[in-house]
């Protein structure tokens, strides 16, 4: 292997348990990125020449390489593929009763570049670097070995891969993959579209929160706005809402709801509305309609740093006109799967918000992201989700 060469002071965050080499850390001139391949495995080195451990590179990345061993006598490859499924098997078999999870989240499962989810025998595989690419068939070998799946589909299609110079494709790998595939969450039966739908089909790692909402929604009124296939609303349905109503933008995510409402025998409590939340909202509001229960949980409104302002903005926005349909004493869950908007930021807006309508807030549950979604302590942005339960009442 060829040898990547750090910058004096560039191994402080190696050593301190991040996996990232940024190019403006790598010594160019002893070790130009111009020499590397996209997808090669290097030795990384100290300034001082002291081997670091292993790492693939991309040259024409600003992540231009990611640790995949602290050992350079271990490389990345299908046997340690096996092993580190092995080992991110281990905790989802800990934390969960089902097989249905994210089996693997990238860089906190030591495998940096991907993702896969698990429903039951099915898997979905998502690779968004280059260097994991390579291993595209010791991925599916190392599956089938550890657990002789039906199906494995790739979902190669994310917005990195285009950054690391690759193509997007949807492919069955391995087996049979149906176009809806079943799953199970907090007791609610599911299908997800795992060919068409967003990123994997589904989104486990609300999985805790959405069993927080299910004690609060019996008897109730409930509104789940960007709700895709149902995720908060059905389980609200399964917990014995009186109403649930589903508004998302694609005609498709919702026919799915309709779906899943369907497979727990809640149909005839169930509506879904297509178009766009914020105009869904103000129709509402002209509708004079109130929710006792009212679930806010966006796409990544803030996407990179210099969306912050406008991101925010936006979080400001949805969240006073969700705020507008909740009822007197009812309940907002408002979330965030936005990295860069801090927990902080989003209860002040959750402050200033329902300030600006007069009304009291109380914030009695807070959640994050399940253990199937663990968190690099050397790495924040494995740490991005949030939920916040609150209580709007009014003032007195």
């Amino acid at each position: 292997m060829q040898q990547l060469r750090l910058n004096p002071g560039a191994d402080k965050r190696l050593r301190g348990g991040h996996v990232w080499i940024y190019s403006n850390e790598v010594n160019t001139k002893l070790s130009p990125l111009k020499q590397f391949t996209p997808g090669e495995q290097v030795v990384v080195e100290s300034s001082s020449g002291k081997p670091l451990g292993l790492a693939y590179v991309n040259p024409n990345s600003l992540i231009c390489g990611r640790l995949v061993s602290r050992s350079v006598k271990i490389p990345l490859d299908r046997s340690l593929i096996v092993h580190r499924l092995n080992i991110a098997l281990s905790l989802r078999e800990a934390c969960f009763d089902k097989q249905c999870y994210r089996l693997v989240f990238g860089d906190s499962d030591g495998l940096p570049g991907l993702v896969i989810d698990r429903f039951f025998d099915i898997f979905v595989v998502q690779i968004s670097t280059a260097g994991m690419e390579l291993f595209k068939e010791d991925i599916v070998a190392a599956v089938e070995k550890v657990f002789k799946p039906q199906g494995i589909l790739f979902r190669n299609d994310g917005k990195m891969r285009q950054t690391e110079g690759l193509e997007s494709y949807t492919e069955v790998a391995f087996g049979e993959v149906p176009e809806l595939v079943p799953f199970e969450e907090n007791g609610v039966s599911f299908l997800a579209p795992v060919h068409k739908g967003q990123k994997t089909g589904w989104f486990y790692d609300h999985r805790l929160n959405r069993a927080r909402m299910q004690q609060h929604v019996e008897g109730k009124r409930v509104l789940d706005l960007f709700s895709y296939i149902g995720g908060w609303g059905v389980q609200a349905l399964a917990a014995g809402a009186e109403h649930v109503t589903c508004l998302d933008a694609s005609e498709f995510a919702l026919d799915i709801a309709q779906e899943n409402a369907v497979l727990n025998g809640g149909e005839e409590r169930f509506t879904t509305i297509q178009g766009d939340a914020f105009d869904g909202c103000k129709m509402l509001l002209e509708e004079e309609e109130k929710f006792d229960v009212v679930i806010v949980d966006p796409p990544a409104f803030i996407q990179k740093r210099k969306d912050i302002r406008n991101g925010e903005q936006a979080y400001k926005r949805i969240n006073q006109l969700a705020m507008r349909l909740v009822a007197k004493n009812g309940i907002l869950v408002s979330a965030s799967c936005s990295m860069h908007l801090e927990r902080e930021r989003l209860v002040d807006i959750i402050r200033s918000e329902s300030r600006t309508l007069d009304r009291q807030a109380q914030i009695f549950d807070q959640g994050h992201q399940g253990g199937d979604h663990p968190v690099h302590p050397a790495i924040p942005e494995t740490d991005y989700l949030k939920s916040y339960f609150v209580r709007l009442l009014p003032v007195t």
